[in-house]
């Protein structure tokens, strides 16, 4: 991807002067979660505001204020280190703190919103800053309200959340977590051994981008009901499921598209990966375009033999 023009904002006057001069923006944080189709016409802009802060305190919670630009999995351990508890499971994640409330970043069974207390975010019309709370949001699963109804229409600039400094609720039933620390006989975990552990699973089975190319998790695991459920059940008796409410059933896409045998194979220079399905890998010189073309060909693909739909989760521009 080539960029026309790019300019970095380090502050909410760097941010208000660029858009006094500036409406049309391509808006890019970390980057981790992009596929390029094409070259940037419109001028880019990098969200690079640093700093992580305590803003309040109680006996047993801790309110931190993360700026957009800091970088996720380093805000994560910067909260272990200190013993706050909340985000251990959402280690490794790429990107920077001002993307994860716009896709409601999640893994292991616990999600962004979990934890969210509030965040500002300049409106690019005014160039006014405003608070938005949790309620505010409309967290879904990957989704908010930045990503429907006020999509394009504000820059966020810091996130706070609210985390625990004492009695800890861990979560580890989730996935290989709970596997993996028997495996280590840790059978009273603290939240860094659950980073850890979510670490050392995310290093195996997810390729790194600094390696080979990807954005990580394609896809979104669908949601279906569980009449729907029940039917392909009858059909595909190994399918595995994950419960989200008496209604809902969320089952993984990486298992659908390897029954579909796409695991581990490649087209050209796009392909998907050989440990996790889930992930679209670039071996080198494989476009934007193609790496899209192949997600269509999964995708039709899965809903022909399963009759579900896959949304992608990664941002294509």
């Amino acid at each position: 991807m080539i960029a026309k023009e790019f300019v970095s904002a380090t502050s909410i006057n760097d941010l208000r002067e660029i858009l006094s001069k500036n409406k049309t923006l391509f808006i890019l944080s970390g980057g981790s979660n992009i596929l390029f189709t094409k070259n940037i016409t419109d001028l880019t802009l990098h969200v690079a505001l640093k700093g992580v802060f305590v803003v309040k305190e109680t006996k047993k919670h801790v309110y931190i204020q993360a700026n957009a630009g800091e970088n996720w999995h380093d805000f994560v351990l910067w909260c272990i280190k200190n013993d706050f508890g909340g985000l251990e499971n959402l280690s490794l994640i790429p990107g920077n703190v001002g993307t994860s409330p716009m896709q409601n970043i999640g893994a292991y069974g616990v999600e962004i919103k979990d934890t969210f207390h509030k965040l500002e975010a300049i409106e690019i019309a005014t160039g006014k800053l405003h608070t938005f709370l949790n309620s505010d949001c409309n967290f879904g699963y990957r989704n908010s309200v930045f990503k429907n109804e006020l999509k394009g229409k504000y820059i966020i600039t810091s996130v706070v959340v609210k985390l625990t400094k004492e009695n800890h609720k861990l979560n580890y039933s989730y996935g290989a977590i709970q596997t993996e620390l028997e495996k280590r006989s840790i059978d009273k975990p603290t939240i860094k051994d659950i980073s850890d552990v979510v670490i050392d699973i995310r290093n195996s089975k997810l390729p790194n981008p600094k390696e080979i190319g990807n954005s990580g998790s394609f896809f979104k695991n669908p949601v279906i009901t569980k009449e729907a459920f029940d039917i392909l059940q009858k059909k595909h008796p190994n399918i595995p499921l994950y419960i989200v409410s008496h209604t809902q059933i969320k089952v993984p896409a990486g298992w659908l598209i390897e029954q579909c045998g796409f695991k581990g194979k490649r087209f050209g220079d796009a392909g998907v990966h050989k440990n996790q399905a889930l992930v679209l890998v670039n071996y080198g010189n494989a476009t934007g375009q193609e790496i899209y073309n192949l997600a269509q060909k999964i995708q039709q693909t899965v809903t022909e033999i399963f009759g579900i739909d896959l949304d992608i989760e990664v941002n294509v521009v």
